[in-house]
């Protein structure tokens, strides 16, 4: 049984632009007995956003019964893709990563992109020494010249991604750690999606730590929920709820309450963008991430006007 493909999202990027940040429910607990469990991998379930949206899909499907949302032991991407292959993982029940072929031939995705599409959208995570070094950068091949390393989860897509457009990539199985190869000099840009990096700093908090100012890294990387291939009821009711959420306006509105402020704080209008090839996609998903790439455009061309972006390469 496959679950049908989501017609509506794009709506919920329209309604991005107007909705006022209310509504989203911050309850991960559902009714008093016989409640459900949804283990949620443990990134997942520490991103506030992440997991207010699950609450938000199950919110608007009652009929499927009360649920309480956990929390899974601590374990790499490359794992909890592996526990949610089987069938019957006793760790994880859902997770949200980015999308590959890969991932969608092996696991059931909700094909809605879970933050309207801001996760292929990377900035750089650097030392506040190592600022200079960015400067005068307008093309992939000025970070090959000015010798610009890249950080990524040796199991992120984004790592093979980056490697396929010629980029200089040093990996590690664990986020938390790749902060700390950063502070050791192992590369010189920790790439962040813009829904992702504010939250990182704040968990940090290392005055060390800046957000590089001038450069965007755009893909087209739709990010989803995926379950077990054979759970077809968690992956329904994902779906359900988040389409119900979308018509409703609710999911506008999450959307504006919890990465408009990235939109704005980061300045994206102003930055130079480097346009990269994502080759690992289905053919849905790269038709799904290069609208969304376009919807998030006019996003940033509305809140910048009348300033304009500088672009590189390619025509984003």
């Amino acid at each position: 049984m496959k679950v049908r493909r989501a017609r509506g999202w794009l709506t919920a990027l329209a309604l991005f632009l107007a909705c006022p940040g209310t509504g989203v429910s911050s309850e991960y607990l559902s009714g008093e007995t016989q409640a459900r469990e949804y283990r949620l991998w443990y990134r997942n379930y520490d991103s506030p956003p992440i997991r207010a949206l699950v609450a938000l899909a199950f919110d608007k499907t009652p009929e499927y019964g009360s649920y309480r949302i956990t929390r899974t032991p601590e374990m790499a991407q490359g794992r909890v893709v592996r526990e949610l292959e089987r069938q019957q993982s006793k760790l994880v029940d859902l997770a949200n990563v980015a999308t590959s072929k890969q991932r969608e031939e092996s696991l059931q995705a909700i094909p809605i992109p879970i933050d309207g599409g801001l996760l292929g959208l990377r900035v750089c995570v650097v030392l506040k020494e190592s600022l200079p070094r960015f400067k005068g950068i307008r093309s992939l091949g000025n970070l090959e010249e000015v010798g610009i390393r890249i950080g990524q989860g040796a199991h992120w897509p984004d790592s093979s991604i980056l490697q396929a457009n010629g980029v200089s990539v040093v990996t590690h199985s664990r986020y938390e750690i790749l902060f700390r190869m950063l502070e050791n000099h192992r590369f010189e840009c920790f790439a962040r999606g813009v829904n992702e990096v504010l939250f990182d700093l704040e968990l940090e908090n290392n005055e060390d730590f800046a957000i590089e100012p001038d450069l965007l890294l755009a893909y087209p990387m739709p990010s989803y929920f995926f379950v077990n291939r054979h759970d077809h009821e968690t992956a329904h009711r994902l779906q359900l709820g988040m389409e119900r959420a979308i018509f409703d306006g609710s999911f506008g509105a999450y959307l504006n309450q919890y990465y408009g402020q990235s939109i704005d704080e980061l300045n994206l209008h102003s930055r130079n963008v480097l346009v990269l090839e994502n080759p690992y996609l289905t053919d849905e998903s790269r038709a799904i991430g290069t609208r969304t790439l376009l919807e998030l455009r006019r996003r940033i061309q509305i809140l910048s006007a009348p300033q304009k972006t500088s672009y590189s390469n390619h025509v984003w």
